[in-house]
């Protein structure tokens, strides 16, 4: 039996119908067409498929094009140089990208030999029985095992990106790197630095994006990962921490993210019964849940290239702790980091504010102008603030959690929420009584910053109720002017 024979797995592949419908759009090619990578693995295991990689010898733009024509997609040219191409389908199961490369060398056999990990080099002809299993490098044995297992010895070195992609898929994937590859990680992890910062910041995100982030995260640091890029992680680790702390820097980080991670649960429309039997995470539900359509519409978000909102937060969850003397030290960390990220400008406002102003929810007063501020000064982020409040307290207390003073923190942010999802209009945007233009019109008044501090001084005085109507407001600004 030849390397590339194809063989029947123990156990059966299943796909869904957009590739199967692709199977049939594309059985008269003229050239051998493969699914190859990740999709061939998930289809073993079960897992959900979203994406497709299809490997062929040549004019893999071309055949992208021809995917998108039939199925009125979209498509991208990625690396006309290389000829790759992805394609973005709309299709009754939902969003679907498939990539379409040339192979990574002369035959089918070199491009899997040069991919990252065994459970990655399998492949399926599809042109052929989409029930058999071409797997040259014994990736389907890995996949029982459980290991997770480099290409060839020089497979990290070739693409030190793939240092990161272990972590996320070991932790993904339930696996265990074995000790070659670990080695070939931990003596390669600098180069990482080689690696573009979108690169890196993709993985990254995808190693937030995890269910059990705060678990890939303590792995890459264990074998010197993370603080390739993030180096201002690692003095976390032993550092004490004033009480009520009862973890050190790193373990409350980790903490802190896991816990983002609960509170995040209560929230999801995938909660069960099970998620709310412990009571720190039994109480926000019953103190919050009247706000969770909101909430679940606010962490639905997508930033920039789709990255996930949940991923931020963790993200500000790693930063908000880094043994700066203050937030706004802290936030600064954060946005320098964020830059070297390559995260957009919006994402690095929204992390910033979130970082260095997420203390803020404990001691904000809670009566109407005071909360009025809040959200004036934060908007959309202020929710942000209080899901990370809610983790940081959460990790700062751990098993020595005081039940009244966490049900009195929920009720603060509740009457916090009240406020911006409940009383807008009335505490975060009145309905302006007087505009700039009456203040010039009717004041005589130069247009200015003067403008702007007087329409805050009428704004805030309509929250209070102290200015109801327009007359109001133009005596309050004839005596706020005579001051």
């Amino acid at each position: 039996m030849t390397a590339l024979a194809p063989k029947t797995p123990q156990r059966p592949l299943i796909w869904t119908d957009t590739v199967l419908d692709l199977q049939d759009l594309l059985r008269e090619a003229a050239q051998p067409i493969y699914i190859v990578g990740g999709a061939v693995r998930d289809a073993y295991l079960h897992r959900p498929l979203h994406d497709l990689d299809l490997a062929v010898p040549c004019d893999a733009i071309k055949l992208g094009r021809q995917i998108a024509n039939a199925w009125h997609g979209d498509v991208y040219v990625l690396d006309d140089e290389r000829d790759v191409a992805r394609v973005l389908l709309d299709r009754p199961d939902g969003r679907f990208v498939v990539d379409i490369a040339r192979y990574r060398g002369d035959e089918l056999l070199a491009d899997l030999m040069d991919r990252d990990f065994t459970i990655n080099a399998m492949a399926v002809d599809l042109k052929g029985d989409l029930t058999h299993l071409i797997d040259p490098l014994g990736g389907e044995q890995d996949l029982i095992d459980r290991t997770l297992r480099q290409c060839h010895a020089q497979a990290i070195d070739d693409d030190p990106i793939r240092a990161l992609r272990a972590v996320r898929q070991s932790v993904q994937l339930g696996t265990r790197i074995e000790p070659e590859t670990l080695q070939a990680i931990r003596e390669g992890a600098y180069r990482i630095l080689d690696v573009s910062a979108e690169r890196v910041r993709d993985e990254f995100w995808k190693i937030l994006s995890l269910p059990k982030a705060h678990t890939a995260l303590q792995i890459a640091e264990a074998i010197g990962v993370l603080n390739i890029f993030l180096p201002d992680i690692t003095p976390l680790k032993g550092l004490t921490l004033p009480k009520p702390h009862v973890f050190d820097g790193w373990r409350h980080t980790l903490m802190t993210i896991e816990k983002l991670r609960g509170v995040l649960q209560t929230i999801s429309p995938q909660r069960t019964d099970l998620t709310a039997a412990v009571f720190d995470l039994g109480m926000i539900v019953m103190t919050l849940d009247r706000y969770r359509r909101e909430l679940q519409a606010h962490i639905a978000q997508h930033w920039a290239d789709e990255r996930t909102h949940d991923a931020l937060l963790n993200f500000g969850a790693l930063m908000h702790y880094t043994g700066m003397p203050n937030e706004t030290a802290a936030g600064r960390l954060t946005q320098a980091r964020a830059g070297d990220l390559r995260l957009s400008n919006d994402e690095k406002r929204r992390i910033t504010t979130v970082v260095s102003h997420f203390r803020d929810v404990f001691h904000v007063p809670l009566d109407d102008l005071h909360m009025h501020r809040f959200w004036r000064a934060h908007q959309a982020a202020g929710v942000d603030l209080c899901l990370l409040a809610m983790a940081n307290y959460l990790a700062t207390h751990g098993h020595e959690l005081n039940q009244d003073s966490w049900i009195a923190l929920l009720e603060r942010i509740g009457i916090l929420l009240e406020a911006y999802y409940r009383r807008y209009d009335q505490i975060v945007e009145p309905t302006p009584l007087i505009n700039g233009d009456d203040l010039i019109h009717e004041l005589g008044m130069q247009p200015g910053k003067q403008i702007g501090d007087l329409l805050t001084y009428l704004r805030e005085g309509q929250v209070i109720g102290e200015i109801t109507t327009r007359e109001d407001a133009l005596n309050a600004a004839r005596q706020w002017l005579q001051h």
